[in-house]
């Protein structure tokens, strides 16, 4: 694709970007009567949900996983509460700061499903499980089991364990394309013995977006006395669930991802009777033995706190089993297209139970990076390269806002590329 034929690409692709703005609320209640599968590939709704983010016309952003940015009207109220806690400085800090945080969490909570005092808010996922990994009363030769095609830093964090307190690292590999959920939960029970303290597993694999059956998985685990965390990275508000029912006992999200809040907020659910167990990372002021203990970082961006209510707000309007639906439709629409075609590889299986909106893709003739390169470069399509831990391709993650249009410029890509 030149240059010329981009740019009237991307003009006719943005178009929505530039019309004027509708509230989704005011847009949402003219689709009311529709259902989220009748929604799904509707392409006039979702051009109107379009409108309300602003885009880079540079290329077609293909790598929302790492960071969903805010649509404007977040962004806005995000702006109003940087000013706010700017204009009254240490007024705010030591009046409602601790209030206002009490309602996020509140919030966070009826979205999550579970109590207030299951939840704590931190700045990733990363910094949750590692809240965890580190708070366990660890002793040499406990045994904590993981998948390679887990995140690395959190097998990193293991690892770390392993030098420090002489406890044993063991990991599996999951398969990109399992013949059933038995598979997978015989292949995380068989690596549990009796010294095993903890079971690591992805609620979706980062890399190539396969969910795994959680529930299932914990429900094993515990009937060998093994506690579960579950990364849940790329799950929470992309799939529609609530964390009780997956039976975890801890479980990790970064907000900033699909819940678009501002970079820099996490999650952290510890269930009930769990947190007087884990060490702190950092001491509190009030020492207590709740969850409040695990989330201590000193002064921290309030203005972000804040902004969770307003995504969490933006994301109800929008609704989870709509948003569901149309991520699933958009991984679907292209995958569905180049699954079988010669020299493409698919890393994500084609079972609708087990993907949503995320997938991995290879052309057998390139390297991951020659390929993320070359589509950036030749076909101004942004996406993030990934070789290793079992897969070799480009993770594509489309989000609310992409067009099929845009998709289509990305299988015509492979296509040729495969050629």
């Amino acid at each position: 694709m030149d240059k010329r034929t981009f740019l009237q690409h991307s003009l006719a692709l943005g178009a929505a970007a530039f019309m004027p703005r509708i509230a989704v609320g005011e847009w949402l209640e003219q689709h009311q009567a529709y259902s989220p599968e009748a929604l799904a590939n509707d392409e006039k709704f979702w051009a109107g949900i379009r409108k309300g983010y602003k885009l880079k016309p540079d290329y077609i952003n293909l790598e929302n996983g790492y960071y969903c940015f805010l649509p404007q009207e977040t962004l806005d109220k995000y702006l109003d509460h940087i000013r706010e806690v700017n204009m009254q400085g240490s007024y705010y800090m030591r009046t409602v700061q601790v209030e206002n945080k009490k309602k996020v969490v509140a919030k966070l909570a009826e979205l999550a499903g579970c109590s207030p005092t299951e939840i704590a808010i931190t700045r990733n996922t990363t910094e949750s499980l590692d809240t965890v990994i580190n708070g366990i009363h660890w002793n040499a030769g406990d045994e904590a089991v993981m998948a390679q095609q887990d995140y690395g830093s959190i097998v990193n964090q293991f690892k770390l364990m392993e030098k420090r307190y002489g406890i044993v690292a063991k990991i599996l590999s999951v398969p990109n394309h399992p013949a059933s959920d038995e598979e997978i939960v015989e292949l995380y029970r068989s690596a549990i013995t009796p010294k095993t303290k903890l079971l690591l597993v992805s609620h979706m694999i980062n890399i190539t977006g396969q969910v795994l059956p959680i529930k299932k998985i914990c429900d094993m685990a515990h009937s060998l006395n093994v506690d579960v965390a579950v990364d849940g990275a790329h799950a929470f508000a992309h799939v529609n669930f609530k964390i009780p029912d997956l039976g975890c006992d801890y479980y990790a999200t970064s907000l900033h991802k699909w819940l678009s809040v501002p970079l820099g907020a996490g999650l952290l659910y510890v269930k009930e009777g769990k947190a007087p167990g884990l060490w702190s990372l950092m001491a509190d002021w009030s020492m207590k033995d709740d969850i409040t203990h695990l989330a201590h970082t000193g002064t921290h961006p309030v203005a972000t706190d804040l902004t969770i209510i307003d995504a969490i707000d933006f994301y109800q309007k929008l609704g989870p089993e709509r948003k569901e639906a149309r991520l699933q439709y958009l991984q679907n629409y292209w995958t569905s297209r180049v699954r079988g075609v010669k020299n493409i590889v698919l890393n994500t299986p084609a079972d609708p139970k087990r993907a949503y909106g995320i997938a991995n893709v290879g052309i057998e003739t390139m390297t991951p990076a020659d390929m993320a390169k070359t589509l950036l470069t030749k076909y101004k399509i942004w996406t993030v390269a990934i070789d290793g831990q079992g897969v070799r391709g480009c993770r594509i993650t489309p989000n609310v806002y992409t067009t099929t249009a845009e998709l289509d410029a990305f299988v015509k890509a492979l296509t040729e590329l495969a050629a």
